[in-house]
């Protein structure tokens, strides 16, 4: 029933004279649990589903959605997507789309929906009561998962069929000791199903994290000002995809409005940095089949070796640029419209241990975790908080020392990056364009280190 109601209205939209055209539907199934000191204070299960119009016409995509099916209300929303592409013409192009006819399931081991609310509430609650030590002052617990399946038909003769399946899973303390207060946090995520928490020891995670949190209460305060920084990757990955990342989507790159315009085959880092955005990373958290154009997942190399190598597309970004698409022209959900959006994006892995790298220098600081970072595709600016850190004396660790910011210039920081893991780590969570149209990624990289300034806490 689904394909001949978007059958329809891709024809409706051909004969109103889109040069091309899609339809998409989409249902989301979304439930959260969190729970704060042995108490539920969040329990959601919910769905939305409607579908998107696409209509390209002159240089421009017009867009409508509709929440119902009802044939009156899918031939006025075709309409009105044709209507919406035609005002002013933009730039003339011929999009290149590949057809492709396939209907794929995530694999997983135990999909959400087969598990009983009730267990997902008692894993959380276990999380939450395992990290009651002294000196915790809040205990947070928390699960989420995302059921997303789509169908999508285009005027190209694309009929797809396709599923989105993610889970994640943290625990969070926070410590006083009467005079500050530290938190820490962790716990997996990825595209997978319940499997991920069942394969939890969850009363040892929780007590790990609250462990780590008391143990941050004696850190001391960070030196200031240029050093020998070696990231974790959770912080390279921050790097990678907050400027980095964000200026590789071509959609600001044809506008001019990043930084990385025109650097294609030019060296922007050590010849030990490699970066990649990648949606095809077996179970990590931005791991797709197909975006939302219906373009495959693809593995895009954006720096090899030192030398930028390339975007990031669309359909129309690739088409602008004349190469083939990536597979990142990704939307919120059918309600939004798509942007040139990153999936799995890392720095490649070097040829080190991290015992090696800490015993070869010497002084420094190694980071643990961020806390957040600010997005600068314009500019190229990086800047970070780090959650903690451990500085380095002579090749060996000495004091825990408490969050710290980091700054500098990307390109900067890169070009004197010397040594790098050869494990990558990914850290999934949700990247918004701007300050809207959240998208569910990964960011990581190995544990790498540089020269970046550091501003003490």
């Amino acid at each position: 029933m689904m394909h001949d109601i978007l059958s329809k209205a891709v024809r409706t939209m051909m004969k109103l004279g889109a040069e091309f055209c899609d339809a998409r539907s989409q249902t989301i199934n979304n439930a959260a649990i969190q729970s704060v000191n042995g108490d539920i204070r969040h329990l959601a299960d919910r769905a939305i589903s409607g579908i998107c119009l696409r209509a390209w016409m002159n240089g421009r995509w017009g867009y409508c959605t509709s929440t119902s099916l009802t044939d009156d209300k899918v031939s006025d929303a075709a309409a009105d997507a044709v209507a919406n592409a035609s005002g002013t013409p933009g730039e003339r192009i011929e999009l290149i789309v590949k057809e492709i006819k396939k209907k794929e399931r995530q694999n997983v081991r135990i999909h959400p929906h087969d598990v009983d609310m009730r267990e997902k509430v008692s894993a959380v609650l276990d999380a939450d009561s395992s990290q009651s030590l002294a000196n915790i002052l809040n205990r947070v617990g928390s699960y989420s998962e995302e059921v997303n399946t789509n169908v999508l038909i285009n005027s190209a003769g694309s009929e797809i069929e396709w599923e989105e399946i993610r889970t994640r899973f943290r625990a969070m303390s926070v410590a006083s000791d009467g005079k500050r207060m530290e938190r820490y946090y962790d716990g997996p995520d990825g595209t997978c199903g319940f499997e991920l928490v069942k394969g939890l020891d969850i009363e040892s995670l929780g007590r790990s994290v609250a462990e780590e949190a008391v143990s941050t209460l004696k850190a001391k305060r960070a030196p200031s000002g240029p050093m020998t920084v070696i990231t974790d990757p959770m912080v390279s990955g921050l790097l990678a995809h907050e400027v980095m990342g964000h200026a590789s989507e071509a959609d600001e790159v044809v506008k001019k409005r990043s930084f990385l315009t025109d650097a294609v085959g030019k060296r922007v880092a050590s010849d030990i940095i490699s970066m990649y955005d990648d949606g095809t990373v077996d179970g990590a958290h931005g791991t797709i089949l197909y975006d939302d154009e219906g373009t495959p997942a693809s593995r895009t190399v954006i720096i090899d070796k030192g030398i930028y190598k390339g975007y990031m597309h669309t359909l129309e970004t690739a088409s602008k640029m004349n190469i083939r698409p990536t597979g990142n022209g990704r939307a919120e959900n059918f309600g939004k419209r798509v942007w040139t959006r990153m999936t799995n994006t890392f720095f490649g892995p070097g040829d080190r241990t991290l015992d090696d790298i800490i015993a070869d220098t010497k002084y420094g600081i190694l980071c643990d975790k961020m806390v957040n970072g600010m997005e600068d595709p314009v500019g190229g600016g990086f800047e970070a908080k780090v959650l903690r850190g451990s500085l380095i004396k002579n090749g060996r660790i000495t004091n825990m020392v408490r969050s710290f910011t980091l700054t500098g210039r990307a390109l900067e920081i890169l070009r004197t990056a010397d040594a790098a893991t050869k494990e990558v780590i990914f850290d999934g969570g949700m990247c918004g364009k701007g300050i809207e149209d959240w998208v569910n990624v990964s960011s990581g990289g190995p544990y790498c280190r540089s020269q970046i300034i550091v501003g003490g806490g």
